[in-house]
């Protein structure tokens, strides 16, 4: 998801994206739609299946961790978390 995707979101929601960056906006998204603001915790794991944000998260930060040698099997913090509410 394109930035520009992301700020069109926040507005939507009456999220200012000023200043911030992607991670820190969706995450503040995350929180306005009533989902815990995890974007980029997950290794290779998330519950959270109604977070519009999960693919991207999983894809964005699974290459990460993959980078780093992490992420098989590894258990990030959305997946130890249920949807609030």
């Amino acid at each position: 998801m394109k930035m520009q995707e992301v700020r069109e979101r926040a507005k939507k929601l009456g999220v200012s994206s000023f200043g911030k960056k992607k991670a820190d906006l969706i995450r503040e998204i995350q929180r306005a739609e009533g989902n815990f603001d995890c974007f980029g915790t997950a290794l290779g794991f998330c519950d959270q299946q109604e977070c519009v944000f999960r693919d991207i998260c999983l894809l964005e930060n699974g290459t990460k961790a993959a980078a780093r040698g992490k992420g098989k099997g590894r258990k990030g913090a959305c997946g130890a978390r249920g949807k609030k509410g």
